[in-house]
């Protein structure tokens, strides 16, 4: 107890009283503390249409038998094309969940942009490496749902591919709060041609709530992608450690569209919902969102306009290096890369003496987890970024 019962059974309903406020109180601190809002202006809402359009693929994602609704994406790509005041907008709440729009330009043709997005044989890290530390999807059984290493353009009246699969995914620190998740998502993709134009949906769907927390550490600047996982949960902020937060919920629709002028872009559109906190409390903002969205829109574009960026193909053979390496060549080499972030997070003071020496075992580790962080370190060599290790 926080607060003792003096005085006996006479005071014992007030202090129960006062000890349940007192609770509510640090609830509402820690989540200042912990989630603290971003500033940004006031967002008009997306329209309502859009928002039920959204959903009924998110729908579709959940239980493919609903349908595909063609009706449905025409009106979102039609959305997502039109002429808008600003890129980023608010979504109303979704099954308790808080919701954000934004978009994004990204200056590349879009076959080169489905080629390093959504090519089984380079993880998602590479267009992702400030939003997910790895993802693995799980092997069908339909040899149709799989992950094409190939996708080839839908003609205009083609049948649109549709991909459900499930993917076990684990992001990066949270800019506000520095913990980070595990989770299992239900994903469907469909590509297709919209009045000429290619486009590519991506839906995820989360399935039950997320893993606990754990503390997380953003090493430097964030757009350096230097992270350090300490797999013990809780918050790294300072006497919030005994924080257990989750990902209660959590789903988006993407929507990636081929310009029809030159130069070559690709508009990508995000609405996403997420639902995280403690307690079985949401704390999250809106701001909180765009922030992450933005930030995912900023190295997505860092990634793929890089004129440095390798080849897909060159990608590819590091990522089939890695993934043919034996096991005990592979854990060494991660070893040897988790060593020298501990000693980065030692010498910036967010880890002890004590846990820099720790023998720490990665038997367990998951294969894909391992393949990915190394291959973040070879994009970083590769686009001119400061590695810790050289390969």
């Amino acid at each position: 107890m926080l607060f003792g019962m003096k005085g006996g059974f006479p005071t014992m309903k007030r202090h129960a009283n006062f000890q349940r406020i007192s609770g509510y109180v640090v609830i509402g601190l820690v989540s200042t503390i912990l989630y603290q809002p971003v500033v940004a202006a006031s967002l008009t809402e997306v329209p309502s249409p859009v928002k039920e359009a959204a959903m009924q693929l998110v729908q579709f994602c959940i239980e493919p038998k609903v349908g595909f609704n063609e009706a449905a994406v025409a009106a979102l790509v039609d959305y997502v094309l039109s002429s808008k005041q600003n890129r980023e907008y608010s979504l109303p709440k979704s099954q308790e969940c808080t919701g954000v729009y934004h978009e994004f330009d990204t200056r590349i043709t879009f076959p080169r942009f489905i080629e390093y997005s959504y090519n089984p044989l380079i993880p998602p890290v590479i267009t992702k490496p400030s939003s997910v530390r790895y993802a693995a999807w799980a092997s069908p059984r339909d040899e149709s749902q799989k992950l094409p290493t190939s996708w080839v353009p839908v003609p205009p009246a083609g049948v649109p591919v549709v991909i459900h699969a499930i993917q076990r995914e684990s992001d990066t620190p949270d800019l506000n709060s520095g913990v980070y998740h595990e989770y299992d998502l239900k994903r469907t993709l469909i590509l297709l041609n919209h009045k000429g134009r290619q486009v590519l949906f991506s839906v995820s769907k989360q399935i039950d709530k997320s893993d606990v927390g754990k503390k997380g550490y953003i090493l430097g600047d964030d757009s350096d992608w230097t992270y350090y996982y300490s797999g013990e949960p809780g918050s790294p902020r300072t006497g919030l450690g005994w924080v257990k937060s989750y990902i209660y919920d959590y789903f988006s629709v993407c929507v990636y569209v081929e310009s029809s002028t030159a130069p070559s872009m690709v508009r990508a559109a995000v609405f996403q919902w997420l639902s995280a906190g403690w307690s079985g409390i949401n704390f999250v903002k809106e701001s909180h969102i765009l922030r992450g969205l933005e930030r995912f829109a900023r190295d997505c574009k860092v990634v793929l306009e890089s004129p440095r960026l390798p080849a897909p193909n060159q990608m590819i053979s590091v990522y089939q290096q890695f993934s043919n390496t034996s096991a005990s060549d592979l854990t060494k080499k991660y070893a040897a890369l988790q060593q020298a972030l501990r000693s980065k997070a030692f010498a910036m003071g967010k880890i002890s003496k004590s846990a820099l020496d720790e023998p720490v075992s990665y038997a367990n580790t998951p294969r894909e987890q391992m393949v990915s962080e190394l291959m973040l370190e070879y994009l970083k060599i590769s686009i001119g970024k400061a590695p810790l290790i050289k390969e």
